[in-house]
């Protein structure tokens, strides 16, 4: 079995039909990001951001796996797969995928104002007065700019024992997730898939041209025959 490291982004969640923010005029949902997704912008506003964010735990309920989640999870049957995601959603763990890392933190869940180790399942509206055990706010378990992404050492050490990696939904443009690939082998083979490609194929870099839906379940029909 191979050990194969999955980074994906919000590319793969369009296609179920989660808007991602960075489209078009940059506004996610009418509202500009840093109104949204900063701890400047909760300390200002908490009603706005928890609604925010109430929004998109709903819409997430309403949405299903597309065919990359589903392909993603099935090649579980052949090799070692870890996903490392940009994504707060849940839809590669409902898709069947069984070790997922979200650096970014996730939606369904909640975590404490002082203790950011405290997290909760959470999958009902968060509201102002929603508190922990020990009598603290709650807020989203999302990791908001300008604040470290805990998970980013772990999925360095991760990658560095693949033997090949696919990257989809994500240019691979934005850091601190953007230099993760800097940690793999030399040797690891790449499989970049996205309908505007940035990249152009090498020896070691396979580009397909094409959205995650169409694009992963090919990758994996190839990787699966290797095993």
């Amino acid at each position: 079995m191979m050990k194969i490291v999955v980074l994906s982004g919000a590319g793969v969640s369009a296609e179920s039909g989660i808007k991602t923010f960075r489209d078009g005029n940059g506004l996610w949902e009418n509202h500009d990001i840093m109104e949204v997704a900063s701890t400047e912008a909760f300390k200002r506003n908490p009603a706005l951001v928890l609604d925010f964010y109430n929004q998109r735990r709903r819409q997430l309920q309403t949405v299903e796996p597309n065919s990359a989640h589903i392909a993603l999870a099935e090649l579980e049957k052949h090799h070692d797969v870890t996903i490392i995601t940009q994504n707060v959603d849940d839809l590669h763990e409902r898709a069947g995928s069984t070790d997922v890392i979200h650096l970014h933190g996730e939606l369904l869940k909640a975590r404490s104002t002082v203790d950011e180790n405290l997290i909760l399942e959470w999958k009902d509206d968060l509201n102002i007065g929603d508190c922990c055990d020990n009598n603290h706010q709650l807020r989203p378990h999302i990791v908001w700019f300008g604040e470290m992404v805990p998970m980013i050492e772990v999925a360095s050490e991760i990658i560095e024992d693949a033997d090949a990696i696919i990257i989809v939904g994500t240019s691979m443009q934005v850091y601190p997730a953007a230099g993760i690939i800097q940690y793999a082998k030399a040797n690891a083979q790449v499989y970049f898939i996205d309908p505007n490609p940035s990249i152009n194929p090498t020896k070691r870099i396979s580009v397909y041209a094409e959205k995650a839906s169409t694009g992963v379940p090919k990758v994996v029909e190839k990787l699966a025959s290797m095993s």
